[in-house]
């Protein structure tokens, strides 16, 4: 690297990318099913002589893998007294549920799926990253020791870093990149969730001799959807149902259904607020005449949202390395939730930053080629930039 300059990413480290890229989207991921992946991470971090360790999150979230820690000290002592700056990365393992087998394709600079489904850059882009960063590091000495946190359960609910000890890290900052924008955004804002369950009971009866007799259970909830803002309530706010299940027979009246669905907002009162309104259109629904059913209604926070703070050390050094890197830094505010929710809310300083992906969690899910080699940049500047920070006896 050089001091205070952009740094050339050459072409063996642009191979790198792009076929580990390939090799980690096809092995399929999807929460809970994270250790083919974690295994690859490993072996290629074991392969530089680094030491990872795997913590108990997979038992703790239903996984079969844990969080996964990585150390590579720094190269020298700094002249500040005390060991060098310590500065974690983190990327999360796991990817939503594949629609189709996962076959990357490279198209006119671009990977996408070949197939009709995810492409799995949310979030193996950035994982191919940190592992070329410590690749990079490894080589040519870090002025940092690096700390690199790869998670288990991003897409449920942030499960594993939500279980992760931060008083395992020995770092002052942290940087994840998990946002599907333009690389230099920064997400100064992101949104409070919760998780709402709604379970029907009505009466079962015999569908065509004596329907009267029965109270549908599918008929309540989905009176209850219908009677819910679905999708975009405000700039701030959205409302979504992600499954309903219920019935069995196609000749008996059903006497259960039940339907999952979030809210989440940047700001924590309009969250609670539409919670509650939420509660009581659901019951509200289930009791009109035509349907009459019994409804328990269950509500959990599963994370924080948050703000950066004015004179935020990470979000200070993003920008700066942003700039190293020629990008002007924007900040944004999201409305996705990221491991960054629960290490903020454990007491870390880190910030989010943009990774370059497009369409996350959809089929068309894309990522382009130079994203993964600008990706790498900033992650060696933000390495460059943290090296001035205080020594990490003193966090």
């Amino acid at each position: 690297m050089s001091p205070g300059g952009r740094v050339e990413i050459g072409t063996p480290a642009r191979r790198y990318l792009s076929g580990t890229f390939a090799e980690l989207c096809r092995i399929e991921s999807p929460s809970g099913s994270e250790r083919a992946c974690g295994e690859r991470v490993m072996a290629e971090l074991r392969a530089l002589g680094i030491e990872t360790l795997e913590d108990d999150a997979g038992r703790l979230t239903g996984s079969d893998c844990g969080n996964l820690l990585a150390r590579l000290p720094a190269a020298a002592a700094t002249d500040a007294g005390g060991g060098p700056p310590a500065v974690m990365f983190c990327a999360h393992l796991d990817t939503v549920p594949p629609q189709a087998p996962v076959e990357p394709v490279l198209s006119e600079g671009v990977w996408e799926n070949a197939n009709e489904g995810i492409l799995g850059a949310d979030n193996k882009a950035a994982v191919v990253v940190l592992l070329a960063l410590a690749r990079t590091l490894h080589a040519e000495g870090s002025p940092v020791e690096l700390e690199l946190l790869f998670t288990v359960g991003e897409e449920r609910s942030l499960a594993g870093a939500s279980v992760f000890d931060v008083d395992r890290l020995n770092s002052h900052v942290g940087f994840v990149f998990d946002h599907a924008s333009e690389i230099g955004e920064v997400i100064e804002r992101s949104p409070s969730h919760f998780r709402l369950e709604a379970h029907f009971r009505g009466a079962s009866a015999h569908a065509g001799i004596r329907p009267e007799d029965g109270r549908s259970a599918i008929v309540g909830a989905c009176r209850a959807i219908a009677a819910l803002p679905v999708g975009r309530v405000d700039e701030q706010t959205t409302i979504n149902v992600a499954s309903i299940s219920g019935g069995g027979a196609i000749n008996v009246v059903p006497d259960a259904c039940s339907f999952t669905g979030e809210v989440r907002s940047l700001d924590q009162e309009r969250a609670e607020r539409l919670v509650g309104q939420a509660v009581e259109r659901i019951h509200d629904a289930a009791h009109l005449p035509d349907c009459d059913v019994d409804v328990d209604v269950s509500v959990e926070q599963t994370f924080a949202g948050y703000r950066q703070p004015p004179g935020g050390r990470a979000i200070a050094v993003a920008e700066a390395a942003l700039r190293q890197c020629g990008r002007e830094p924007r900040r944004i505010a999201s409305g996705g939730g990221s491991d960054i929710n629960a290490l903020i809310a454990a007491g870390l300083d880190c910030v989010n930053l943009a990774n370059g992906t497009r369409r996350p969690h959809e089929p068309g899910e894309s990522v382009a080629d130079e994203a993964l080699a600008e990706m790498l940049e900033v992650a060696l500047a933000l390495v460059e930039q943290s090296a001035a920070l205080e020594p990490s006896n003193s966090r």
